[in-house]
């Protein structure tokens, strides 16, 4: 079921998707420190259109944190996230809160196997490929799998939330 590559990926993430008996392939790339853009550095890493290549991001929507998953290419719309949850007050959350929360650092927050599921909201365009790319739960490591698998696992909402 799934590809790896070099050693040590066991992450909640992949731990999820093997659990659920999800189809996915798992991509990994020397991660650079320096690196200013994770998704970006994912999508050029692996020679990969940056449409294809979601971040997870983390907001707080009314009070509760909130999973945006959106395009690399593009950004998150709080205003739209918002709407999406049935919420009116959108922010980015604290880096803290929402590395606690997930359970992954920063740059390697994964949609999938969160150590406390929350609401997420996944951007209509990855419906447009039949598959996508988001982190494995580390840096330097990435899962692709069916959008729509990555929607069924997270309980996903899918709605239009990237801007371009």
């Amino acid at each position: 079921m799934a590809k790896k590559g070099r050693g040590g990926q066991g992450t909640p993430a992949t731990v999820a998707l093997e659990a659920a008996g999800v189809a996915f392939t798992v991509h990994d790339y020397v991660h650079d420190p320096a690196a200013e853009s994770y998704g970006g550095e994912a999508a050029q890493a692996l020679g990969l259109a940056p449409e294809r290549v979601l971040k997870t991001l983390v907001a707080e929507v009314d009070g509760a944190l909130v999973v945006g998953v959106v395009p690399v290419a593009g950004q998150l719309d709080l205003k739209a996230l918002a709407a999406a949850v049935g919420g009116k007050r959108a922010a980015m959350a604290d880096p803290v809160a929402a590395e606690r929360s997930s359970g992954y650092v920063r740059g390697g927050i994964s949609p999938l196997g969160q150590r406390k599921a929350l609401r997420t909201v996944l951007d209509a365009s990855a419906l447009e490929h039949a598959t996508v790319f988001v982190s494995a739960g580390r840096r330097g490591l990435e899962v692709e799998l069916a959008p729509q698998d990555l929607a069924t696992l997270t309980k996903a909402v899918v709605a239009p939330i990237g801007r371009g």
